[in-house]
């Protein structure tokens, strides 16, 4: 077992793990942590507690200590530095004529690396563009090329529900979405009221898909046939949110709508 806080760098980037030590760290905390990719500055997001080795990454790596105002003020500097950054590279781009986008510039805390995210159709050769780049703010450079929906998780919006986007406001980690789940929801399978900003299917698919599945396990499917107050009849479409089916009656021929607990299915 593990003493660990979780970490967030991001308002809603991943959790990372890390030991607390015996520094009197509380959630909400801004601490100063050694990362795979140099010194960062993070929030704690969970406060102390005990894990197993399967959810901790090994070795555990330690926090330094608690950030103070000279931290955070050099996060700021850092977040205004990047936009300058960003506007030079945007200029380089623009110069080699390379066919990709910038989507956000971040410095590490430490200002060890640059490190520029992009989208793009393909590959791009970009080894001109980091000399310049190096040249230019002599230090280490690195161009990361991200998929539409990290670039809507970076560059946040509004949803077509309304709400700011789940991506960029809560969710840590993108789970798999299907075409199956629409279907399963009897939502429409227009693309464009099932698709998200990124054109990618919606986040919130999922988030309602295994009560749905579990609902429908205790829901007759369709086709059956089934016994019901007004007569027998066979099932043609079910409303899972409401628990309710359509039957259709054998002797009148007419469609009925009732309540899942009002119909029997026939042996």
């Amino acid at each position: 077992m593990y003493n660990v806080v979780g970490v967030r760098f991001k308002k809603a980037g991943k959790v990372y793990y890390f030991d607390p030590a015996d520094l009197p760290i509380i959630q909400e905390d801004a601490v100063i942590v050694e990362t795979a990719r140099g010194v960062e500055y993070g929030k704690v997001v969970i406060g102390k507690r005990t894990v197993g080795e399967s959810d901790v990454v090994l070795p555990l790596k330690r926090v330094i200590r608690v950030a103070d105002h000279t931290d955070a003020k050099l996060v700021e500097d850092n977040k205004n530095a990047a936009k300058g950054a960003m506007a030079t590279c945007q200029e380089k781009i623009k110069e080699h004529q390379l066919k990709m986008k910038l989507v956000d510039v971040e410095y590490t805390f430490d200002r060890n690396k640059i490190i520029f995210y992009f989208t793009a159709e393909g590959r791009i050769d970009f080894r001109e563009l980091v000399k310049d780049l190096a040249s230019i703010f002599r230090t280490r450079i690195e161009l990361r090329q991200i998929g539409v929906r990290d670039e809507a998780k970076m560059l946040g919006g509004i949803g077509p529900c309304g709400r700011i986007l789940c991506c960029s406001s809560f969710l840590g980690d993108f789970e798999p979405v299907s075409i199956k789940m629409a279907k399963d929801q009897n939502l429409s399978l227009n693309p464009t009221k099932i698709s998200g900003l990124c054109g990618r299917l919606m986040c919130c698919l999922k988030y309602e898909h295994d009560q749905y599945e579990s609902v429908k396990q205790e829901m007759p499917k369709i086709g059956t046939v089934v016994i019901t107050s007004m007569g027998s009849g066979k099932v043609v479409s079910l409303q899972v949110e409401n628990r309710m089916v359509k039957v259709q009656l054998f002797d009148s021929g007419k469609m009925e709508m009732m309540p899942c607990d009002d119909v029997a299915e026939q042996d």
